[in-house]
């Protein structure tokens, strides 16, 4: 939901000749070599669309088996639980979606932070990742979000920004990667990760 035209422009810009589908067909899905699964909007309605649709099963299928990008709620829907509604996840992730704390400080004096959590944050890398390849440590991705994953998986954590708390904003296991941020609006570093993702050989 939302972001799916920019995810697909940016993917033709570092692709080459690839065939890039946006699709509700879960035949598609199955289909594909590798998936990306991008979202913007509410938990509960991303859910309900993604049941509605017979998508779940696909999602679930392509987590386990092809390499798999997920990003903003893309990155939400993989773990267990969200405040945002009481929505149940996919599970895929264990962990819970947590909403910023109203009242925030920012670290650098300047008053309460705003929430929704909007515009370029440095990401610091935690672990070496094919995903992550050139891409400097602490480089600017751009956020747009109310809500944080708080991952349970210590050595799934792959990535982590700060706004008024330290925060996990990139998870990898096996063939998945997903990220809190967004690549197709994060310029030059956004592109290279996406391209990292098209050449990733989990």
């Amino acid at each position: 939901m939302g972001n799916l035209r920019s995810v697909a422009k940016a993917l033709a810009q570092v692709c080459g000749d690839a065939d890039i589908r946006v699709s509700s067909d879960p035949a598609v899905i199955e289909s594909s070599d590798r998936v990306v699964f991008p979202g913007q909007g509410a938990m509960p309605d991303c859910m309900r669309e993604l049941k509605a649709r017979g998508l779940d099963g696909a999602v679930r299928r392509a987590a386990a088996q092809k390499p798999f990008l997920g990003i903003c709620i893309g990155l939400q829907m993989l773990f267990e639980h969200s405040e945002e509604g009481d929505t149940p996840g996919l599970g895929i992730m264990p962990g819970r979606v947590r909403r910023f704390p109203s009242g925030m400080g920012s670290p650098l004096g300047g008053g309460v932070l705003k929430v929704p959590h909007m515009g370029w944050n440095q990401v610091v890398q935690l672990m070496p990742h094919p995903v992550w390849q050139d891409i400097s440590d602490g480089a600017r991705f751009y956020f747009v979000h109310s809500y944080y994953a708080d991952a349970l998986e210590r050595e799934s954590q792959s990535g982590e920004t700060e706004y008024g708390l330290r925060f996990t904003c990139a998870v990898a296991r096996d063939n998945i990667f997903a990220v809190q941020f967004h690549p197709e609006k994060s310029q030059m570093a956004g592109l290279q990760l996406l391209r990292n993702f098209v050449n990733w050989r989990p």
